[in-house]
C-alpha cells in the first residue's frame, strides 16, 4: 500500500487543475492530433501518427500519477506550525562550518516553485529538519558522515 504525500493547500489544488486539464483537454487534443495523423496515411511509417501515440502514453501516464497524489494526498498548513518547519516550509539553514546559508523548500517536488530548491520531508535532512525552529542545530547521516545544520528562519 502506496504511502500518504503531504502537499500544501496551493500544490494541492494545482494538481486537481492539471489532473482536471489533462482529463478533458490534454486528452482531447491528443485524441485530434492521432486522428489528424491517420489521415495522412498509412500508419506504420507515419512519424506523426508514433508522436501522438507517444504523447498519448505520456499524458495517461501523468494522469495516473496524478490520481495517486492526489488519493494519497494529506494536505498540510505550514502556517498551523507556528514557526516550525514544516511540509510546505521554506528553511533557511547554514551549515556547520559554512558561513553561507541555504533555503529550501520542504515538500514533495510537486510543491516546487521560484528558484528554490526542494528538500523531500523524508530525507535525512528533511527528517531532521521537521519540528526545528530558528536557532536549533540538527544533525544528520550523510554519505560523508554525519552532518550538522542550523536553522536560520522559517517561512510558513
Amino acid at each position: 500500500m502506496s504511502e500518504t504525500q503531504e502537499l500544501s493547500r496551493t500544490a494541492y489544488e494545482r494538481l486537481k487543475a492539471e489532473l482536471e486539464h489533462l482529463s478533458t483537454h490534454g486528452r482531447d487534443e491528443v485524441a485530434r492530433r492521432i486522428e489528424t495523423a491517420r489521415e495522412l496515411g498509412d500508419i506504420s511509417e507515419n512519424a506523426d501518427y508514433e508522436a501522438a501515440k507517444e504523447e498519448q502514453g505520456k499524458v495517461e501516464g501523468r494522469i495516473r500519477q496524478l490520481r495517486r497524489m492526489i488519493d494519497m494526498a494529506v494536505v498540510v498548513d505550514a502556517r498551523e506550525a507556528s514557526g516550525r518547519v514544516a511540509t510546505g516550509s521554506v528553511v533557511e539553514v547554514r551549515y556547520d562550518g559554512d558561513d553561507d546559508t541555504e533555503r529550501y523548500l520542504v515538500g514533495s517536488i510537486e510543491e516546487r516553485h521560484d528558484d528554490l530548491e526542494v528538500l523531500s520531508p523524508r530525507s535525512p535532512l528533511g527528517q531532521a529538519l521537521l519540528g526545528a525552529v530558528p536557532g536549533d542545530v540538527v544533525q544528520y547521516e550523510a554519505p560523508g558522515g554525519v552532518l550538522r545544520v542550523e536553522v536560520v528562519a522559517v517561512d510558513g
